[in-house]
């Protein structure tokens, strides 16, 4: 059962205590990933680390602390980084499939093997893995792209290399999000 305070936020009533920490909890940390935004200019220095930009630790709030796994992206010579959270809900995911199924195993070794867990250190610097960095070809000037719930990692000139493709982005958008109703009312 839900209610409305005077604020007009929604809560649920629920009896029992439990209950009601673990849905708090929940909702608070689904609330804590909706989108990721922003692109951000960062340096990578001799021992492979950067500094996380605060702007994207204050999007991230709590889930920054948790850590985070970085891997290949599988389209783009570029690095993906998963909160925590994000890793653990694509890994829940990836567990389902049969891996008897050739395709199947291949994809999930490919896809997992380059996969190394990372945390900020006490100054909030991530490290990169040398042989992550060597796949993107990173060397000293990263952009760092949040991209809804994960954070791409690029070579600032591949990025800029990326951005001048001739790509016709209306045919994409059209492509990608033509048989999309947006006004649908579902803001879920």
């Amino acid at each position: 059962m839900s209610f409305f305070n005077k604020s007009g936020k929604k809560w649920l009533k629920v009896v029992e205590c439990g209950k009601i920490m673990l849905i708090f909890a929940q909702i608070y940390h689904n609330q804590a990933m909706t989108s990721l935004i922003g692109e951000y200019d960062c340096k990578v220095d001799a021992k492979g680390r950067f500094m996380f930009p605060i702007d994207l630790r204050k999007q991230l709030q709590d889930l920054f602390e948790k850590g985070f796994v970085i891997n290949r992206n599988l389209h783009q010579k570029c690095l993906v980084l998963y909160p925590l959270h994000e890793w653990e809900k694509l890994n829940k995911k990836l567990g389902k499939l049969n891996r008897l199924i050739k395709s199947n195993d291949v994809f999930v070794r490919k896809f997992t093997g380059g996969a190394t867990n990372t945390d900020a250190d006490s100054t909030g610097r991530l490290l990169l893995p040398k042989a992550l960095t060597d796949y993107a070809e990173i060397k000293n000037d990263l952009k760092v792209l949040a991209s809804n719930n994960v954070i791409e990692l690029w070579d600032k000139k591949l990025y800029e290399d990326f951005l001048n493709q001739d790509i016709n982005i209306e045919k994409l958008a059209e492509d990608v999000l033509g048989g999309l109703n947006f006004n649908d009312g579902d803001d879920d």
